[in-house]
């Protein structure tokens, strides 16, 4: 038997601790360490980037204070900076590093994506979320993204105070596959966006072969609608499932922060869209985007009708300054549709 929910009739209200406490990896990365790490012998900068970063852990909760003036004039082994940057392609392990890093350091610590950081800041306040961050050992920020030049002055500002304040930190790109080798986000553009903390990051290159398509995977055929009550009652027996009419959940989306989609799935084992259909507004689009984020970190199935999911978005969005959104929401949709209808893993 199925327990149905409606994610479009839940509005979470979330304390400032249940949100500083969703900070940390994903369930994909939950029990990943430095050793279930498998450098490639080819690729000499792969063990060399385990190393490093083992390194780097061990400085984390060992500094001995003096804030940024200190960190900027103090000669230190690379180890001690404020912060590490992981260089590399799509697909070459650096989430599995960096969640290493987060669960080999020492607490209170954080990890996020750029996107939930910026959201943070949205529903605390730019203050109050450097206040509850300061106190950190480390602070991690997975795919750093710079299509939007207002989010990465913001982060650019939040890293520094944090920095000063004697938090570790240490993050990663977020890269098409299709852009490797061409204008790849790469450690020139992360060090020009975070002006005068750059010199205080070691950059770590890693590289390896792009072991994702490139391109968005081959989404499978939408189901009828007719046809959705019977495939749930068949793939997700004695689950529970959020079952949505896809419009009004889009909408609904807009009365929830982004910073509480985390706690909007909590509970949810699979979910099921009626009649889903291409979003054309961009604000809009974005929200969903985080959505999608969320049930991706959650492995979370989906069933759905309406249009394939590679008609998510317009043609714009998708070749627009927020393509690597776009592309990583449809990509990670379409894995959740084919682990549901074919029984793939995501």
């Amino acid at each position: 038997m199925v327990q149905i929910e409606q994610l479009a009739a839940r509005t979470p209200a979330v304390s400032v601790e249940e949100l500083l406490k969703g900070f940390y990896p994903s369930p994909r990365f939950g029990e990943v360490s430095f050793d279930s790490y498998r450098p490639d012998p080819s690729q000499p900068s792969q063990a060399n980037a385990v190393k490093l970063l083992s390194a780097f852990a061990d400085g984390v909760g060992n500094d001995d204070g003096g804030g940024l003036f200190k960190k900027l004039f103090a000669k230190k082994a690379p180890a001690a900076r404020a912060g590490i940057y992981l260089d590399g392609g799509f697909g070459v392990g650096k989430t599995h590093l960096l969640a290493s890093l987060w669960h080999r350091s020492p607490g209170p610590k954080a990890f996020g994506t750029f996107v939930e950081y910026t959201n943070l800041v949205g529903a605390l306040s730019f203050r109050k979320t450097v206040e509850a961050l300061s106190s950190y050992k480390l602070v991690c920020i997975d795919e750093f993204e710079l299509d939007d030049p207002g989010d990465t002055v913001l982060m650019s500002r939040l890293m520094r105070e944090l920095a000063d304040a004697g938090v570790k930190l240490a993050a990663t790109s977020n890269t098409l596959p299709g852009s490797l080798g061409e204008g790849r986000f790469a450690a020139v553009d992360f060090q020009r966006e975070i002006q005068v903390l750059a010199d205080q990051f070691d950059v770590v290159r890693i590289d390896g072969e792009d072991f994702r398509h490139r391109g968005l995977p081959a989404a499978p055929a939408p189901l009828k609608t007719e046809e959705l009550k019977h495939r749930m009652r068949a793939e997700f027996d004695g689950k529970t499932v959020a079952v949505d009419d896809f419009r009004t959940l889009v909408n609904h989306l807009a009365a929830v922060h982004p910073s509480r989609y985390r706690q909007l799935i909590s509970g949810v084992e699979a979910v099921v869209w009626s009649d889903v259909e291409t979003i054309t507004e961009q604000a809009v689009a974005l929200r969903f985007v985080v959505l999608a984020d969320r049930l991706y970190d959650k492995d979370v199935p989906i069933l759905a009708s309406g249009v394939a999911f590679d008609k998510l978005f317009t043609e714009e969005m998708m070749t627009g300054g927020y393509t690597k959104k776009y592309f990583r929401a449809v990509s990670r949709l379409t894995a959740l549709a084919r682990e549901a209808q074919n029984h793939e893993p995501a």
